[in-house]
């Protein structure tokens, strides 16, 4: 666990309706659409729908009482708690069909945009110190060179843009994924946000991993949850895209709803983009998309109206791509990402000791004339190039082999030489 994990401050939950700096006709709109979707009948059902204590929920439910859309149903219904009942009247269902033919949103009650702002900055990615220790343990499963960690250290922790380039197969997006398992802590993901009375849904159980939260103690004077439930507590996000990616979805949707686009989504956490090079546009284009947020960090979205408007930008962003920088990037581009990683393929050594690993994990046994032939007669035809993925491939390879054959799993030159055969494709003429 990283040591900056309590460090985080919990959003606190608002006391009343005047410290939620929303619209009112929103929030008694969003009620009533929930009450509506939802039938909660009772005060403490229609809080846990919206989000909000209980003593604010019945703010709103007497200010849509005054307003005769909704009525008391009494407490001969009631739960366990005697809780009074309530019902729409039919005014507020005719209310809540037209606020719905507007807006499509309701449960959550969002979070006002300042104010998330706010909570971006309690729990940036830029205040987190990743140590060398933390990195390694997060990667123990990887057999990387320590100079490789000399880098990835400093970019991580200075939580700036990081671009990883080199051959293919040699685990760049496995060190990616290590890199958001080094963070470790917890932050708090707005269900949702509004601005300029729009709401815009933030929180994505595919997105986002919620924490579990303990059960409130009845005989304790503390309760468990304190913190304002318009959030969720979660793991650091990660974002990870790749050759699917294209600009538009940088973008606000133009939908019935807002759903928050993949950079706001990891805000607090890591943004990666796999397979630079594969997408569409060109890397160039994607980059120019991102230079002011990673300069700035803030990004501009636009509502359907046209409407323009800031929202943080507070990202590890981690491009990864197989070709040179220089072959897709221009200068500018390039400067504006602050580290830039080499990940070659490994030496003959960090080869072994990866085979070695990986043939114990799959339950093959080493076999020296095996390795003698593979390294003096295979890797000799290839310039001795080796890479991450090759002992995995070839060590499947030779238990798919052994499967068919019904024979115990081994290895062997001849099944070095069938295994071998599938790795590459020869190079050849076909007559079409």
């Amino acid at each position: 666990m990283n040591m900056q994990t309590s460090a985080v401050i919990a959003p606190p939950a608002p006391r009343g309706l005047e410290q939620m700096q929303l619209p009112l006709v929103m929030m008694r709109d969003i009620l009533l659409k929930t009450i509506f979707r939802k039938t909660c009948e009772n005060v403490s059902e229609i809080a846990a729908a919206i989000c909000l204590p209980i003593p604010v929920t019945q703010e709103l439910v007497d200010i849509a009482r005054e307003q005769k859309l909704l009525e008391a149903t009494g407490t001969l219904n009631a739960n366990a708690g005697n809780e009074m009942g309530y019902q729409l009247t039919d005014a507020g269902k005719a209310r809540a069909m037209d606020a719905l033919s507007q807006s499509e949103y309701y449960g959550a009650m969002p979070v006002p945009l300042e104010v998330y702002r706010e909570q971006v900055k309690r729990q940036s990615i830029r205040n987190i110190l990743v140590t060398r220790q933390q990195l390694v343990d997060a990667m123990g499963h990887l057999v990387l060179p320590d100079s490789l960690l000399d880098h990835l250290g400093p970019a991580v922790s200075a939580g700036r843009s990081i671009l990883m380039y080199g051959p293919p197969g040699n685990g760049k997006s496995s060190i990616s994924n290590g890199i958001r398992d080094a963070l470790g802590d917890h932050v708090y993901v707005p269900r949702a946000i509004e601005y300029a009375g729009q709401v815009i849904t933030v929180y994505d159980p595919i997105v986002h991993n919620a924490v579990p939260l303990p059960e409130d103690d009845p005989n304790s004077l503390r309760r468990a949850r304190r913190f304002d439930t318009r959030y969720v507590m979660c793991e650091r996000p990660t974002v990870i895209t790749g050759g699917e990616l294209s600009l538009n979805m940088l973008d606000l949707p133009t939908a019935r709803t807002y759903q928050a686009p993949l950079q706001l989504k990891s805000t607090g956490g890591i943004f990666i983009v796999d397979d630079l090079g594969r997408q569409a546009e060109p890397p160039q284009a994607l980059v120019n998309r991102w230079i002011v947020p990673l300069e700035e960090g803030r990004d501009i979205l636009a509502l359907q109206s046209g409407e323009k408007f800031e929202v943080p930008f507070d990202t590890l962003v981690i491009f990864s791509t197989n070709f040179h920088p220089n072959e897709i990037f221009d200068q500018a581009a390039l400067r504006r990402i602050f580290f830039k990683i080499k990940i070659d393929g490994p030496d003959q050594e960090n080869f072994l000791k990866i085979f070695a690993m990986v043939a114990q994990k799959k339950g093959v046994p080493l076999d020296e004339a095996a390795l003698v032939h593979l390294l003096k007669r295979k890797y000799p035809t290839i310039d001795n190039v080796y890479a991450n993925y090759q002992p995995v491939f070839l060590i499947d390879q030779m238990k798919a082999i052994c499967d068919f054959e019904g024979i115990p799993y081994q290895m062997s030159p001849e099944l070095i030489d069938r295994a071998w055969a599938n790795m590459f494709v020869k190079d050849e003429h076909i007559v079409k």
